[in-house]
């Protein structure tokens, strides 16, 4: 712990400066922690400047999350658009907003390594080659990601009456129903 002393003599500082800069103290504090947290996960690395590498860190979890929180508004928006459009009832909109929230809840729950393999294969479409080139780990390491992920999203997401939320959201998106983009097949058609 030592070696974070110098991490920690910029606490105060770093959620004053998320304060003034996301007009919320409470998201301020959220970043400050989560910008800690990715810190201490990496306790090898040597860090010359512990105060700008946080606020780099911080920086970077906060693009991150708008990126996040406008890719979720375009996807509720063209959710909204697609009901409309194929004449969905508003229950099935609801539904997949739901869902949409648990598998939100559940993969903050999970470790980074498993979040990042999530997004990027189910949302961006990336290949596990890619997202273990990316990551620099091995495609075997990144599929064991991924089937932690699924697993645990099963165990926590409120199931339909198929009793898989995973297989509801598969089975919204082949209808063309609101919420269907959230997981899409990876290469070779599998999920």
């Amino acid at each position: 712990m030592s070696g974070h002393k110098g991490f920690l003599d910029h606490y105060h500082e770093l959620i004053g400066t998320w304060t003034r800069k996301l007009r919320s103290r409470q998201q301020a504090e959220d970043l400050t922690h989560d910008a800690f947290v990715r810190v201490l996960e990496n306790p090898n690395e040597r860090v010359e400047q512990p105060r700008a590498y946080l606020h780099q860190t911080a920086r970077n979890i906060a693009v991150d999350g708008f990126r996040r929180e406008d890719r979720r508004q375009a996807l509720e928006l063209e959710a909204f658009a697609d009901g409309a459009a194929n004449g969905s009832d508003p229950e099935a909109y609801v539904h997949a907003l739901e869902l949409a929230d648990s598998v939100e809840r559940a993969l903050a729950e999970l470790p980074l390594n498993c979040r990042r393999v999530f997004i990027w294969q189910k949302l961006e479409g990336l290949t596990q080659a890619e997202i273990a080139e990316r990551m620099g780990l091995t495609k075997n390491m990144v599929e064991k990601y991924m089937i932690r992920t699924l697993r645990h999203l099963r165990e926590h997401c409120r199931p339909d009456e198929s009793g898989d939320p995973i297989v509801q959201t598969a089975r919204a998106r082949s209808r063309g129903r609101a919420g269907g983009q959230l997981v899409r097949p990876g290469p070779g058609g599998a999920a």
